[in-house]
């Protein structure tokens, strides 16, 4: 982590990442010693250019970790049927560690009806509902990465989190609810707030720990933002500045770097993190077989 010319220290997700890619290397070198294989199996359909990036980001980052990456590419006009074979397949090939099905899916395939499919022992983006009624229960599970690259940056600052006011803004199922649930684990005093909020600006400056996870760009601004507080920037959104396309997150991180003391980046911040989770998690299921 490291320090600016103004208050806040950030919370560098590019830096944190790599040490738990280091133990994720050697985790994974130990098994592949005693013969056993740690492999992900990723499954995308189409052409969307995002996903594609994502996945060569993938296959390189697995590449340097010793984890075999296999792609299985469907056409863009997959039917369900195409798309629950392939993860049905997955699930019963027992080289498998891990599997992930990027998204979007073709309009025509039930994304929730997908993801239900995927075996939850096998699961690393933890999106089946069994994986997020673990959560719920505080079972041993699969946690969604996202969900657990949050609670990994926040916990890199020091806070204690039993009796912290955590304020999350965005409930979505994979991200916003599961941070929640994550932070009601800890002991922290929880609440989950929503575009719907009456008086939402009360709620963040009261906030120990403030997480914003809604894609909505700027959203939060200084003046929402309790002076030492940990912010979390878990949104991510493209504007258009200057004539230039640039990615940028919920919080306006200049002016609330000057009241907060830890914020984290975008890009840089939650991304990095999320797919050094999604890697733990992979080690974690081939351990776990």
């Amino acid at each position: 982590m490291s320090t600016v010319s103004h208050k806040a220290a950030i919370i560098d997700g590019r830096e944190l990442a790599k040490q738990f890619k280091t133990d994720v290397a050697e985790r994974v070198q130990r098994l592949r010693s005693q013969g056993r294989p740690v492999r992900l199996d990723a499954v995308l359909c189409g052409v969307d250019q995002g996903a594609k990036i994502y996945a060569h980001n993938q296959a390189r980052t697995c590449a340097e970790l010793g984890i075999e990456y296999v792609l299985h590419e469907l056409s863009a006009n997959a039917s369900y049927e195409d798309v629950a074979g392939r993860v049905l397949l997955l699930n019963k090939d027992e080289d498998v560690s891990a599997i992930m099905v990027h998204l979007p899916l073709p309009d025509a395939v039930d994304t929730d009806r997908i993801q239900s499919l995927i075996d939850p022992e096998k699961d690393v983006e933890g999106v089946n509902p069994a994986n997020i009624g673990n959560v719920v229960h505080g079972r041993k599970s699969l946690v969604p990465c996202t969900a657990l690259a949050v609670m990994k940056m926040i916990e890199s600052t020091g806070i204690e989190l039993r009796g912290a006011r955590c304020v999350c803004v965005g409930a979505s199922n994979i991200v916003g609810k599961p941070i929640v649930v994550l932070l009601m684990g800890a002991e922290a005093t929880v609440i989950s707030t929503n575009v719907y909020t009456r008086e939402i600006e009360v709620l963040t400056r009261s906030a120990d720990v403030l997480i914003s996870a809604t894609g909505v760009a700027g959203l939060i601004k200084a003046e929402m933002v309790k002076p030492g507080a940990v912010v979390i920037d878990v949104g991510i959104a493209r504007i258009v500045e200057a004539g230039k396309s640039k990615t940028v997150g919920d919080v306006r991180f200049d002016e609330v770097a000057q009241v907060a003391g830890h914020v984290s980046p975008v890009p840089g911040g939650v991304g990095p993190m999320t797919v050094a989770m999604l890697l733990r998690n992979t080690i974690d299921a081939a351990e776990a077989n």
